[in-house]
Formats: C-alpha cells, sequence, structure tokens
C-alpha cells in the first residue's frame, strides 16, 4: 500500500519498500485498484463520504497475508478508522471484510521486525542520522523501537538521538491548513532540535511529516537531509557506490 502522498510525490519511498521486501525473500504484490486509506475524510469528520473509500481498499487488498505500508499514519487509518465506518455505515458485509483486512496491515519497521522477525535487512548507510517518531506510527500503532532497532544495524550509520523525539512535528494533516501558526510553531521547535543533533539526515516513517518538517529547514536553509526510513533500509553498499547490479 503506497499511500497517496508518496504515490503522488514519493515513489521512491514505494519503489524501496518494493526492493527491501524482495530482497528478504517476500513475493510483492501491488494492487492498481488501491487509492485513499480515507484517513483524510474520517479526520475532518467526513465519516459517510469515507464509507467508499474503505469499501475500496478491503476490495482491493483482499485475500492478501500482509498489507504493507510506508507510513504509521496510513496504518493507523486503516487498523483503527475502518472498523469504525463500516459499523456506522450499517452495512454488515463492509464490517466483516473490514473485519478480516485490518488486522493485516502493518507499518513497514512492524513487519519487518513482527512478521519476519529480522533487524538486520543488509542495509548500508555511511550517515548520521536522527530519527523522529511520528505521532501515529507512536501513539496509534505503538511501534516502539522498532524503527530504532533497524536503524541501528545499519553499517556505516551512525545514530544520534533526537531531543524531545516524542513531540509531534505540528502537521496532522488538515490541522496544519486549519491551525497554521501554530503548526509552523511546532515545526519549528521540531527543526530547532534537529538542528542540535549536528546529523546530517532526519529519518522518519511518514514523508507527510518530513514534507512538514524538511520544508521548514529548507526555508532556514540547515542543510539537513530528510530521508524515509525505508529508502535507508533498501540502502546497499553497490547502491551507494552507484553500482547498479
Amino acid at each position: 500500500m503506497v499511500t497517496c502522498i508518496n504515490d503522488a510525490l514519493y515513489p521512491g519511498t514505494g519503489q524501496a519498500v518494493v526492493a527491501l521486501l524482495r530482497r528478504l525473500g517476500v513475493e510483492v504484490d501491488f494492487p492498481a485498484a488501491q487509492t485513499c486509506c480515507a484517513q483524510p475524510m474520517v479526520n475532518t469528520g467526513y465519516l459517510d463520504e469515507a464509507v467508499p473509500v474503505v469499501r475500496t481498499f478491503v476490495d482491493a487488498f483482499a485475500g492478501y497475508d500482509a498489507i504493507v505500508t510506508p507510513s504509521g499514519s496510513c496504518a493507523g487509518s486503516a487498523r483503527h478508522q475502518h472498523g469504525i465506518v463500516a459499523r456506522r455505515s450499517g452495512d454488515a458485509g463492509l464490517e466483516r471484510a473490514v473485519a478480516e483486512t485490518s488486522p493485516k496491515v502493518y507499518e513497514l519497521s512492524e513487519f519487518l521486525v513482527d512478521v519476519l522477525g529480522v533487524t538486520d535487512v543488509g542495509a548500508y548507510y555511511p550517515h548520521t542520522v536522527t530519527y523522529h517518531p511520528t505521532c501515529h506510527s507512536l501513539r496509534m500503532l505503538g511501534v516502539g523501537d522498532r524503527p530504532r532497532r533497524l536503524l541501528e544495524n545499519v553499517r556505516g550509520l551512525t545514530l544520534v538521538d533526537l531531543p524531545g523525539d516524542d513531540q509531534c512535528c505540528g502537521f496532522g494533516g488538515t490541522f496544519a491548513v486549519k491551525n497554521s501558526d501554530t503548526s509552523v510553531a511546532m515545526g519549528t521547535d521540531k527543526v530547532r532540535h534537529v538542528l542540535e543533533t549536528g546529523a546530517e539526515v532526519l529519518v522518519a516513517g511518514d514523508n507527510s511529516c518530513l514534507t512538514h518538517i524538511g520544508g521548514l529547514m529548507t526555508r532556514e536553509k540547515a542543510g539537513v537531509r530528510t530521508v524515509h526510513l525505508a529508502e535507508i533500509l533498501a540502502s546497499t553498499e553497490s547502491l551507494q557506490l552507484g553500482v547498479v547490479r
């Protein structure tokens, strides 16, 4: 499940997930019928309008062993919000389909650590990195230290702690539009903490948060890159050296 923002703006993240999972021996399929997880509708109160989106989701992903997504936000929506939408719809068939599909949705680090049982994925990334745990992955999914365990096993990578890492970056989807001043203030605090680490790269499991923080860092000419967790884990020594195999 590539997610809307990755499909539209960060296709490299989706490609990295596919490359990584195939490297680990997973048979990967990409259902072309997939659209949105319905989170934007649910979060802004349009639960009835979310019903056909949830129905499209369960139809597209029916029958798979696992649904893996590089987003704690979208995984959280599928695991927790789809049931709310289905129950509100009064459609017993949709409720059954959601009950079958939702438990199979995994944020990438959950799938790697909990399902595949790996923390060393054979990655190589020779840079100093700091990690921002996004709100939905931290609070809704409870991914805990899974992303850090994966990063700690990347060869060449130096992981430095991010001060105030449990604090929200201020994005929050439409929150950033409706409460822009507060959003920018929260993001500015996060940027300050990132710069305090001296890291070259800020990594997170959601490109939505990285877009927000990265935009603020670009305005400040901070010189820190934002990279999705999947792209670091998919990186190998041959890729770093520009060798195509």
